[in-house]
């Protein structure tokens, strides 16, 4: 039995409350990009054949009725049919929340073989594991409460600031034991931000004894009134029930808290979908869950999170802007889809998404000019990485994408079996002209864009280069001499596109390079008394300017899912697994064991695990299937 709604509904309804969850400094920040609407009336539909008399009955979320061969019924009501042919149909509409339904019976029960109509298109219907029971209902998300205390409270400044340790995302009550007290509460992910009662990120006056306070994103909380004695608080922290299916411990301490830092970031940032961070946006962003796509396949290995999220993100087949209104976001939209494939090797998935793919690509050809070179429009956001670049005109490292796209389309199209439409021959032409106007001889490498006439030179486009695979060796070594080991090129500083190149530099054999950035780039973090990992680390930072940003005192995100990568970095390259065909059908493991005296970790694959150890000089290395 499952619960049943129009597919992608679920997804489209449940992630525009995700982007309506931002909240800064008093008020509400809901997401400022086009967001697709849910159904709000739908008829579920199957007939059946009965060997016998059978019964069931109808729970759903909305107004409606059951009909059985035209007559109507209401839910919640138990309805017998005779042996024989039947049709059932569901009619539900909710203005406010999902429409949705589950069937009980022992013949007659909601499954993924049922219908679901919008009156204008006939699909079979969405569901999910999540939701095999009458209770909870898909509108409700099946979040774990866990309680939590303060470990410390100290006086400071005349009020009591208290530390629970960690990062909490969840609900707060204060205790004073006087009802008639009111007080302020000032949060922070940093000791420095909840001290800090004009620039914190979430504060609440007026507040009374027992009082729980909305879901927040906190280490700290500061009430500036008060004693040790009289104070207190306590916290329910929510997280959602995601199997941690990976382990990895070795002789390197720096190593094991690192990866232990970026399990917990990841779980704060992994709900009903994958978040950017707990604190500030909330939000589903296409570039951040790209990134969390592959750390997924290495702690998770959770393939439904995956599917909310690709979902959620896409909306309905029809697309006019482009997703969190970045042009590139929607390219790694697309290129995410091929990977998860890969991960997964569900066709069906692909196939279901297909036509949405499709569209997509079509909303990215239309804004291509006569070189096939792709451009923003007006309220387009070009992005790639918050770092200094020629943007004066079409820019290298969108076009390398889209040829990422094309080619994806290619292969996709392969694996469904669909006509060639051609994106192998529009994947050529558009390498040609990338060789052809972005290259340049005499700094041999890709410059950010050719019509300013600059010839500016940044990592960007040619780390998507080389980790795409446009170049042959000739010009990845050109690369290499020229940008990548060039000290004159301007560094990648955010951990988003320090991602892009580890990955690359890992796909090149180089992990000496990937080894000294997780020890000093993530072991930065951990000597400054990271509990998750930041948005962005700048060592030459000293004190608040390390919670700086966007030019906010405490703008910067402390709990950043693209911060999280150690953890494929580590699966991926240290350990070696990867799979060499879709879905783990065949796969290798290769560790590089030299980096550690001792090793014990286990790394997820689809339907099973691998389980590595090394200790005393001997490497074990054990495969199982579920």
């Amino acid at each position: 039995m499952n619960w049943i709604w129009y597919p992608g509904d679920f997804e489209i309804y449940h992630g525009m409350l995700q982007n309506f969850q931002r909240e800064e400094r008093g008020y509400g920040w809901p997401a400022y990009w086009k967001m697709d609407d849910w159904r709000k009336n739908v008829c579920f539909s199957r007939d059946y054949e009965l060997e016998r008399d059978s019964r069931f009955v109808v729970h759903a979320q909305g107004v409606g009725y059951v009909a059985v061969d035209g007559r109507k019924y209401s839910f919640e009501r138990d309805i017998t049919c005779p042996a024989g042919k039947h049709k059932i149909e569901i009619y539900v509409g909710n203005m406010a929340a999902l429409p949705c339904a589950c069937v009980e019976g022992d013949v007659i029960h909601s499954t993924p073989e049922w219908m679901a109509d919008d009156f204008r298109e006939c699909r079979a219907v969405g569901y999910s594991p999540l939701y095999t029971e009458a209770e909870p209902n898909p509108n409700q998300i099946p979040w774990r409460y866990v309680p939590c205390k303060p470990v410390s409270k100290r006086e400071v400044n005349g009020g009591v600031l208290f530390d629970f340790g960690r990062m909490i995302n969840g609900s707060l009550k204060i205790i004073t034991g006087d009802k008639a007290q009111t007080v302020t509460v000032a949060y922070g992910e940093s000791e420095a931000e909840a001290l800090d009662l004009k620039w914190c990120y979430y504060k609440e006056e007026n507040t009374v004894d027992g009082m729980w306070l909305r879901k927040r994103a906190f280490r700290y909380v500061y009430i500036p009134e008060g004693s040790t004695e009289t104070m207190d608080c306590e916290a329910v922290h929510e997280e959602f029930p995601l199997e941690v299916r990976a382990s990895f411990h070795c002789d390197d301490a720096l190593l094991n808290r690192i990866w232990d830092i970026s399990v917990e970031t990841f779980r704060l940032c992994s709900g009903l979908f994958f978040i950017d961070g707990i604190k500030r946006d909330r939000w589903i962003w296409s570039g951040d869950a790209y990134q969390s796509y592959f750390v997924n396949q290495y702690l998770f290995f959770d393939e439904e999170i995956n599917k909310r999220t690709i979902r959620a993100l896409r909306g309905n087949t029809e697309i006019t802007q482009h997703l969190n209104t970045i042009v590139d976001y929607s390219m790694l939209w697309v290129i995410g889809l091929e990977n998860h494939y890969w991960m997964t090797g569900d066709a069906d998935f692909l196939a279901e998404m297909y036509p949405k793919l499709e569209a997509m690509m079509a909303l990215l050809m239309k804004q291509t000019n006569e070189l096939g070179f792709i451009y923003g429009r007006e309220r387009d956001w070009i992005y790639i990485d918050w770092a200094e670049m020629d943007k004066d005109g079409v820019l290298c490292a969108e076009q390398i994408l889209l040829w990422k796209c094309c080619r994806v389309m290619d292969d996709c199209g392969k694996v469904l079996g669909k006509p060639d439409a051609g994106w192998a021959d529009k994947a050529a032409m558009l390498k040609a002209n990338i060789l052809h106007y972005f290259w340049n001889e005499e700094k041999q490498a890709f410059i950010d864009t050719y019509e300013s006439g600059r010839n500016n030179v940044t990592r960007h486009a040619n780390i998507f280069a080389i980790l795409f695979g446009l170049v042959e060796a000739d010009k990845t070594e050109a690369i290499l001499d020229h940008v990548l080991l060039n000290d004159a090129i301007p560094a990648i500083t955010t951990p988003y596109f320090k991602f892009f190149e580890l990955d690359m530099w890992g796909k090149l054999g180089r992990l000496d390079i990937i080894w000294e950035a997780l020890h000093t780039y993530w072991g930065g973090m951990v000597e400054k008394g990271a509990v998750t990992f930041w948005e962005q680390y700048d060592p030459t930072c000293t004190g608040k300017e390390h919670y700086a940003m966007y030019g906010d005192p405490f703008g910067k995100s402390l709990c950043h899912a693209w911060s999280a990568s150690p953890i494929y970095l580590i699966g991926r390259y240290f350990l070696g697994v990867k799979p060499l065909e879709p879905g783990y059908t065949r796969y290798d493991v290769a560790p590089h064991v030299e980096f550690f005296k001792e090793l014990h970790c286990v790394v997820p694959i689809r339907n099973g695990s691998v389980r590595i150890d090394k200790e005393n000089g001997r490497v074990n290395i054990q495969a199982s299937r579920e």
